[in-house]
C-alpha cells in the first residue's frame, strides 16, 4: 500500500503538456522571463504549467487560457494544447485524495465537537465578510467611478462659459482636454482581449472581473480584438465612454486611441456646403 501511495504522488510524466510546452520553448531558444514578458502571464504560473501541476492554478479557466497563450507564444496549436490541458485536469481531479497522516476520523478524541465546528464556521463567515468590505474597492474599482465622473462632468459643465458651450454645440467639436489622458479598459466580466498595433502585439490576456489594462500612451495606432466587447468598460482621462457593443460578438481591428474612442460617440458632421457665417455688425463711429 505504501508503494502505491508513493507512486500516485509522483510528479507527472515527461510526456505531459507541461513538458511539451517547455520543449517547444527551449527549441525556440526562449527563457521563461521572455515568455512571461510576451504573454503577460506571471512567471510562477508558467513554471507551474511546465511542472504539470495544472490543478494548482487559480481556476480551470485560467489553466486553459494560460496554456493557450503559452502555446501560441512557442508555436504550438492552441486548440490541441487546450484539449490536452482539459484531459490532464480531469485526470488530476479524479485522482485519489490522500488523507493527512496521523488523523483517524473514527477516533472521537480527535474529532472536533459539533459546537466547536459551528463556532469556527461562523467565525470564518464573519472574517470573509469583513475582508470583502475592506478590500472591495481594490477588487472592483470600476464600481466607484460613475459617481465621481458624473460629479466632475457636472462641475466642468458649470464652469464652462456660455460662449464655449455655444461654440461647441455649433461645431460639434470635442474639447482638446477630452482627448488627453490614459485610455483604460476595465473588465466587468471575464473576457479575452488582444491589444496590438501594426507593428505587433501589445498585450493578449484573459481579463477577470475587475482587471484593468491601460493602453500605452506612445502606442501608434493601437487596436483591439475581443469576443466580449459588452464586458469592457472604457474610460479616457477618467471619463467613461459607451461600450464598444452591448452584446457578445467578435470585434477586431477596433481603434482604441483616445481620439478614435471619443470619435465613436461623436455625431458625424453634416454633408453639403459649409454654413455661411453671418456678417459682423458694423462698428459704430467713435465720437
Amino acid at each position: 500500500m505504501a508503494d502505491e501511495l508513493e507512486y500516485e504522488q509522483a510528479p507527472p510524466s515527461a510526456g505531459g503538456i507541461g513538458a511539451q510546452l517547455q520543449a517547444a520553448r527551449e527549441a525556440r531558444g526562449l527563457t521563461l522571463e521572455q515568455v512571461a514578458a510576451e504573454t503577460r502571464i506571471p512567471q510562477r504560473h508558467l513554471q507551474t504549467i511546465e511542472a504539470g501541476e495544472l490543478s494548482a492554478l487559480p481556476a480551470r479557466t485560467y489553466a486553459i487560457g494560460f496554456a493557450r497563450t503559452y502555446a501560441r507564444a512557442v508555436g504550438l496549436n492552441d486548440d490541441d494544447v487546450a484539449d490536452q490541458v482539459r484531459a490532464e485536469l480531469d485526470a488530476q481531479a479524479s485522482g485519489p485524495r490522500h488523507r493527512a497522516p496521523g488523523f483517524e476520523p473514527g477516533d472521537p478524541a480527535r474529532v472536533p465537537s459539533r459546537s466547536l465546528g459551528w463556532f469556527m464556521a461562523l467565525a470564518g463567515v464573519l472574517l470573509l465578510a469583513g475582508l470583502f468590505v475592506v478590500f472591495r474597492p481594490y477588487f472592483w474599482p470600476a464600481a466607484e467611478l460613475p459617481s465621481l465622473i458624473e460629479q466632475q462632468e457636472a462641475q466642468q459643465a458649470a464652469a464652462k462659459g456660455p460662449t464655449q458651450q455655444k461654440s461647441a454645440a455649433l461645431t460639434g467639436a470635442t474639447p482638446a482636454s477630452a482627448a488627453s489622458g490614459p485610455v483604460v479598459f476595465t473588465a466587468l466580466d471575464e473576457a479575452w482581449v488582444r491589444f496590438y498595433t501594426p507593428e505587433g502585439t501589445l498585450a493578449e490576456m484573459l481579463m477577470a472581473r475587475g482587471d484593468t489594462y491601460t493602453v500605452p500612451a506612445d502606442a501608434k495606432q493601437p487596436m483591439l480584438r475581443t469576443g466580449r466587447p459588452d464586458a469592457l468598460q472604457i474610460t479616457v482621462g477618467g471619463r467613461r465612454l459607451p461600450k464598444l457593443a452591448e452584446v457578445q460578438q467578435v470585434m477586431g481591428d477596433v481603434p482604441v486611441s483616445a481620439e478614435a474612442l471619443l470619435a465613436r460617440g461623436r455625431p458625424a458632421p453634416a454633408t453639403g456646403a459649409p454654413p455661411v457665417a453671418a456678417p459682423a455688425p458694423a462698428a459704430s463711429p467713435t465720437r
